[in-house]
């Protein structure tokens, strides 16, 4: 039997929980392992706080953990880009494995992080930081390592996919959806990195470096976020038999990837139209495998926990054998731009209602080959509004008949524009 002690670098929503589970599941991981996990050292904020099922050692010091001979392998549960960064550059260079749930370091700091575990040769896991107890980092580093990912799509925020549900499914507008999420707490006060696709986009760098072997950081995603989305785009977009979701999407479009996070209107027959509340997907295709889709848990100290935990357990068994999963190497990715990329589109038009209007609107989409699938009239007088569906068009040409409606005196303003997936 080999003794592996970890240290655990932040107690709160996930560290908490994890060392709990260590403490129940030793048993049955030694048994099946060889290998028995023992905590013995935690950093935290403040010592004083009573921590139920945390027995090892509280300190302020997570240096002196990661610079502890006593410690084996660390758990980074601190989240952000300092002094996470440092702390684990530290550890892999003493030879320690990581595990760290922390996907905005990831995101933007990835690359540097895998080169230093590759040179010391020990393992850098991350499971937990797309898609909470969701196993889809390890599907695509290891049972998917040898096919041709053709795309990935993803609900990958769950506070974005409850209020969509609740607009969805009671009516709510966007601000009395987002205050539930806030009550209940899968909101922040700030709800800014969540609802304007920040944290998506963070997951779907991650996602897209290690289904495509090609870096991709945070800033390389082109994002769009849900405060836009109103209750009368969702009603519209169910009476055509589709749902908004908040969309991760990568995918290569020939040398290039394209990566975006924005809403967007799927069929209420495609898989992910079914995923609800504060749950998470990630829909994945492939060249020879065909479709695959991973659901569960996005958030949460348990199920983020658990998968911490498996990370664990594979980096300790790897340790006491000598040997570690490489990242492999990573290519420099070229960006698509989203200006090149083309999907039908979703608009809603507030316009004055007088003879003419849509001779005129029409014109403006004919001037750019816009091509329109379906249209409808909301209203009249002020309140009167047209609703175009078009048919598969580029992004450089919606956004040019965009520019030009903004001139014509018979529209009052532009509300949504969302793109159509999977149409």
């Amino acid at each position: 039997m080999s003794v592996v002690r970890v240290g655990v670098l932040g107690c709160g929503n996930v560290g908490a929980p994890l060392c709990a589970l260590v403490g129940a599941r030793q048993g049955a991981i030694a048994q099946r392992t060889g290998v028995r996990l023992e905590v013995v050292a935690v950093a935290v904020r403040n010592t004083a706080i009573a921590r139920p099922g945390v027995n090892a050692p509280l300190t302020h010091d997570a240096a002196s953990i990661v610079h502890n001979p006593e410690v084996d392998v660390i758990v980074e549960l601190i989240g952000g880009i300092e002094p996470a960064r440092s702390l684990i550059l530290d550890a892999l260079k003493a030879g320690k494995p990581v595990i760290t749930a922390n996907k905005e370091l990831l995101a933007n700091c990835g690359g540097e992080l895998f080169e230093a575990a590759d040179a010391a040769g020990v393992d850098l896991l991350f499971e937990a930081a797309v898609g909470g107890g969701i196993p889809i980092i390890r599907s695509l580093r290891e049972s998917l390592q040898g096919e041709n990912i053709l795309r990935i799509t993803g609900i990958v925020n769950g506070t974005t996919n409850f209020i969509l549900t609740r607009m969805t499914e009671s009516g709510a507008d966007y601000a009395d959806a987002l205050a539930e999420a806030q009550q209940l707490g899968y909101a922040e006060r700030d709800p800014t990195a969540d609802v304007e696709g920040y944290d998506a986009g963070a997951k779907l760098a991650i996602l897209a470096t290690i289904a495509f072997g090609q870096r991709v950081v945070a800033g390389d995603v082109y994002r769009e976020g849900i405060s836009g989305v109103t209750a009368s785009d969702i009603e519209f977009a169910n009476r055509l038999g589709y749902v908004i979701k908040l969309l991760a999407i990568a995918e290569e479009v020939g040398a290039q990837v394209s990566v975006r996070v924005h809403p967007a209107m799927i069929p209420k027959g495609h898989p992910l139209a079914a995923v609800r509340e504060s749950f998470n997907a990630v829909f994945v295709e492939g060249e020879a495998v065909g479709q695959l889709m991973f659901y569960g848990r996005g958030a949460g100290g348990s199920p983020t926990a658990s998968a911490v935990l498996g990370d664990l357990i594979d980096a300790a068994v790897n340790l006491v054998k000598g040997a570690h999963a490489s990242m492999g190497t990573f290519v420099e990715a070229e960006i698509a731009p989203i200006e090149d990329l083309s999907s039908p589109y979703y608009l809603n038009l507030e316009v004055r209602d007088q003879p003419g209007v849509l001779a005129k609107v029409a014109n403006v989409f004919g001037a750019h080959s816009v091509s329109i699938r379906s249209l409808e009239q909301e209203g009249i007088g002020r309140d009167a509004r047209i609703i175009f569906i078009t048919h598969e068009a580029q992004e450089r040409a919606i956004q040019a008949c965009l520019a030009d409606l903004r001139t014509l005196d018979v529209v009052d303003r532009i509300g949504s524009v969302l793109r159509v997936f999977g149409a």
